[in-house]
């Protein structure tokens, strides 16, 4: 057992970081205040091949493996959350395509995405209004119109939605067979019908877009079916499986952030005398970031090796979803604290980690959702 990363894996970490550091920080308080999109950024990681890294060689990507894409999505997750969700949440659209698409699917829409001077950018369309936790009881519906499908429907709380080029969009077919009846198209941005609703004003994650998908009459080619008729449901989980490392290294790099603004500042803070970190009570508190910060660091790491190994890791990748969550929330509220009243003003870094930190715990599955997978996993 080897925990070191290579020194390919510890260039790409130092690569991103620096790109986190020195193009996402910077903008990254302005962009949380006016909730503008981080068009500028995108197209500074597309470059360096952020958006696509997950698109094998093959189909003209970079190619890396989970682990690689957990290493850089905490770096990203460092710099900005929202920034970091608009290119890290890219991924989570491909996998659809990625897992159950035809030859010509891939090569006609990955395409698309691996151009580095014009990048972009796709969603992922499940979650509705009346569904969204409970993912087999869809309402946007698919009706067969010969060589085409018909799509009804809303879907709301859509990252990337209005900014992407092409989406995959989850319907039922027959709403009586639940599950069984769930199927995945890709839907082209610019199709007859499809439009953007309303644009989500969020408490965090501001950087990026957060959208209301309207589906009126979309027609759609049954050659954009994603493996079939009935089959969603199960692209949609196998996806959620794979991306679920993904959402907990942002948590991760958040958190990390969090912990060397506190302890920064409780090195600089005088109290009593005493910087303080020398306040036994603050040190306890810093120790258990620090830790918090490691062991759900590793929970990651593990579930993408399985992943790249092609071992199940439902369990593992739900773990590492809710606890690398969790902690960015428990250590963004405990950096907030250790900062005092000034934690509570704008002024400070940590006002807007504990904002953006709520949400990890609720986006691909909510935390208690994760633990009944766990769960249910643990007693099968």
């Amino acid at each position: 057992m080897d925990f070191a990363l290579n020194d390919e894996q510890k260039a790409l970490q130092q690569t991103v970081h620096d790109f986190a550091a020195n193009e996402i920080r910077p903008v990254s308080i302005q962009l949380d205040e006016t909730g503008e999109f981080a068009w500028d950024v995108v197209r500074k990681a597309a470059k360096l091949e952020l958006t696509y890294s997950g698109v094998p060689e093959e189909y003209g990507g970079p190619g890396l493996s989970m682990l690689d894409d957990v290493i850089v999505i905490e770096e990203l997750g460092w710099g900005c959350v929202g920034i970091a969700s608009a290119i890290a949440l890219n991924q989570i659209a491909i996998l659809p395509i990625l897992l159950a698409g035809t030859e010509e699917q891939k090569k006609e829409y990955l395409a698309r995405l691996i151009d580095p001077d014009n990048p972009r950018l796709c969603a992922f369309g499940l979650t509705e209004p009346e569904a969204g936790s409970d993912a087999a009881s869809l309402k946007t519906r698919a009706v067969r119109d010969g060589d085409d499908y018909v799509i009804n429907g809303q879907k709301c709380f859509i990252t990337n939605g209005g900014v992407s080029d092409f989406y995959t969009i989850f319907t039922t077919i027959d709403p009586d067979q639940k599950y069984q009846g769930i199927t995945a198209f890709i839907v082209d941005g610019d199709t007859p019908g499809f439009s953007i609703g309303k644009i989500e004003h969020k408490m965090g994650m501001r950087a990026s877009q957060t959208a209301e998908l309207i589906l009126e009459d979309v027609r759609v080619p049954a050659a954009n079916i994603l493996r079939g008729e009935g089959q969603g449901f199960y692209v949609a989980m196998e996806t959620l499986d794979t991306s679920r490392p993904g959402v907990g290294a942002i948590g991760v790099g958040l958190a990390r952030a969090a912990f060397e603004e506190a302890l920064a500042y409780s090195k600089q803070r005088v109290q009593f005398g005493r910087p303080i970190c020398r306040q036994q009570a603050i040190g306890f508190m810093l120790a258990d970031m620090a830790t918090k910060v490691d062991y759900a660091r590793l929970l990651c790491y593990r579930a993408a090796w399985m992943l790249d190994h092609d071992i199940d890791a439902i369990k593992e990748s739900s773990m590492a979803k809710y606890v690398g969550t969790d902690v960015a929330m428990e250590v963004c509220t405990d950096a907030v604290q250790i900062h005092g009243g000034y934690g509570y003003m704008k002024e400070y870094l940590v006002e807007k980690f504990f904002r953006d930190a709520k949400i990890l715990q609720i986006v691909e599955g909510t935390n208690q959702i994760q633990r009944l997978v766990l769960s249910a996993q643990l007693i099968a």
